[in-house]
């Protein structure tokens, strides 16, 4: 399978003199598949997410989206692939009602009205937003904006959809019931799903996970494989779940867990089981 999005021996800076911000990154995304870009405050997430739909040019390496190598003449057919929802959604508002503004973007691809006005009702029923139509964007909560954003995104029907720190102004509920509805759409679409956090708990969902250190790939695979070892995702600065917490905890008082538990339940299940044998 063509990988959607490829990055090969990537690097990019702010200045001649600046140290590298993305340092030869080598990594490939394929169509349908979930990545977590995760990584300590300064590692290079959000400037690889700016990479990857054009934001930015790399100074070194080069960038393939859709089978299409990153340039200045390749650049406005990429932006139709990759659609980006950044961390505070006031940033992306542009329109006088929620309707105004999940028409902005296909207004700009000279969509026809008729098939405007379908994208604008599926996109908004997809994110439970359907009743606020006709709403200001103001009169709406950060979760409820942050929904409006990703509608105007999916309405433009990318293949790729980036969540820039999509999740960071949002109270623990928000977070997950934002992930909840993005893994179902990922999934109903057939979209790549990139996650750029520090959160550690948005990256148990995906399909794979793609960790970050001063601007290098430091580790990449499954959530499982990635997460069992918290004491070493904090040497990088990373704040690792509870599970994982509690787990490493368990570990110094000497339980022997047989498994690494992602999720509450998975953990409960472990504990249960143990209890049971003894």
């Amino acid at each position: 399978m063509q990988p959607i999005i490829e990055f090969k021996h990537v690097s990019f800076r702010y200045g001649e003199t600046s140290p590298w911000i993305v340092n030869d990154c080598t990594f490939a995304i394929y169509p349908g598949e979930s990545v977590a870009i995760i990584g300590h405050n300064g590692s290079g997430k959000s400037t690889i997410a700016k990479l990857m739909n054009g934001l930015l040019f790399p100074q070194k390496g080069e960038i393939w989206v859709h089978g299409r190598k990153l340039s200045e003449d390749t650049l406005w057919n990429i932006r139709k692939d990759v659609g980006m929802v950044f961390q505070n959604p006031d940033n992306q508002f542009v329109g006088a009602t929620v309707q105004d503004d999940v028409a902005f973007g296909m207004e700009n691809r000279g969509v026809e009205r008729s098939i405007m006005e379908e994208r604008i009702s599926e996109s908004l029923k997809q994110v439970e937003m359907s009743d606020y139509l006709l709403t200001e964007p103001h009169r709406l909560s950060g979760g409820q904006k942050q929904r409006v954003a990703i509608a105007g995104v999916i309405a433009v029907v990318p293949k790729v959809m980036i969540l820039d720190e999509a999740t960071v102004m949002l109270d623990p509920i928000g977070r997950k019931q934002i992930m909840e509805t993005m893994m179902q759409l990922q999934e109903q679409d057939d979209l790549a799903l990139i996650t750029i956090t520090h959160d550690l708990s948005e990256v148990t969902v995906t399909d794979r996970v793609i960790v970050l250190n001063q601007g290098a790939i430091w580790m990449t695979g499954k959530p499982r494989e990635v997460l069992q070892d918290g004491q070493l995702l904090q040497q990088i600065g990373l704040d690792i779940p509870f599970i994982i917490a509690l787990k490493e905890a368990l570990k110094e008082e000497g339980v022997p867990l047989k498994t690494h538990p992602l999720t509450l339940n998975e953990m409960l299940e472990e504990l249960w089981t143990l209890h049971s044998t003894k």
